[in-house]
């Protein structure tokens, strides 16, 4: 991968992990809305637990994405970026362009999946 391109992939990790914190922090200030409001209804509280848990598993699933983020811009600086983690082939540039923070190529993902099952 040219510097062209890691410089293009930098730019899009760096937008995309602003973009995390920024509802992480949403969600932090607005599950504490929630929790201030003074629901005493018990469809109300049972509404703002049912908010609250759906709040955690995206936040869950975001800093998962924002550790792999960490992770490609770690990469791009050591000059690893774009190269799978299994059979250390180039990964697609179309792949990269629709997760930039993939770790496998396409074959080698497929492969992940079939033993996580």
């Amino acid at each position: 991968m040219n510097d062209k391109d890691l410089s293009y992939f930098k730019n899009l990790l760096l937008t995309r992990k602003a973009q995390i914190l920024k509802n992480l922090a949403d969600a932090t200030n607005e599950a504490g809305a929630r929790r201030d409001c003074g629901a005493v209804d018990e469809a109300d509280i049972a509404s703002i637990s049912s908010d609250e848990l759906i709040g955690q598993s995206i936040s869950a699933q975001q800093q998962t994405e924002l550790a792999e983020i960490e992770t490609s811009l770690k990469k791009i600086e050591d000059k690893t970026y774009g190269i799978c983690e299994m059979c250390e082939e180039d990964i697609a540039m179309a792949r990269m362009k629709a997760k930039p923070h993939a770790k496998y190529c396409i074959i080698c993902r497929e492969i992940v999946e079939k033993t996580q099952r």
